[in-house]
């Protein structure tokens, strides 16, 4: 099986991308560069979240998670107390993990503190893009020095569930690294 597949609508995609459920995803959202605060600590959140669970069922509860998060809004996140909590683990239109929502408050006060803001410590970790996409998924990295320094960086700053992996996945989909196979419709950015 090719790891790029030509879909009903005649263009080639990445294979994980060419399900009804991952279209428009892969199509218009995954690999795109992608800035501002609350934009990035929406998709931290959503990643961290994901983390032993499937892509697909945080995507079909992405709009109950912005909804239950208030937008995903830092300030308003880092405000959260025990009342908020409690709402969050009773709502069934979410991923209920304790571990997973007081890491997301912790994570929205975390970002409060860093000067310069979150979407620009997230970029400054970004590698120099690559001189050619992958072939492959053989050849797309689970980790990389740069995930593993960016990992190091938010634990150190009071970050939860970021780890190197984590941090990887969240800088594929936020178009730090293009990881759209060569050939792939999506254009380069």
């Amino acid at each position: 099986m090719s790891d790029l597949v030509i879909g009903a609508d005649g263009k080639a995609r990445c294979r994980w991308g060419s399900s009804t459920d991952y279209l428009t995803y892969h199509d218009t959202e995954w690999g795109k560069p992608l800035h501002g605060d609350d934009h990035l600590y929406e998709r931290m959140t959503l990643e961290a979240f994901q983390s032993g669970l499937s892509w697909l069922t945080i995507l079909r509860k992405r709009e109950n998670f912005r909804a239950a998060f208030d937008h995903f809004k830092i300030k308003k996140v880092a405000a959260y107390d025990d009342g908020d909590v409690a709402r969050l683990m009773a709502d069934v239109g979410i991923v209920r993990n304790r571990q997973k929502v007081d890491a997301a408050i912790a994570n929205a006060r975390a970002a409060l503190e860093v000067d310069g803001g979150l979407s620009k410590l997230l970029w400054s970790f970004a590698p120099p893009p690559r001189p050619h996409r992958p072939r492959s998924f053989a050849e797309v990295p689970a980790i990389t020095p740069e995930s593993t320094a960016l990992a190091k960086n938010l634990k150190k700053r009071g970050f939860r569930f970021v780890g190197p992996t984590t941090a990887y996945a969240l800088m594929q989909a936020t178009g730090m690294v293009d990881d759209h196979l060569a050939g792939c419709h999506v254009p380069p950015h």
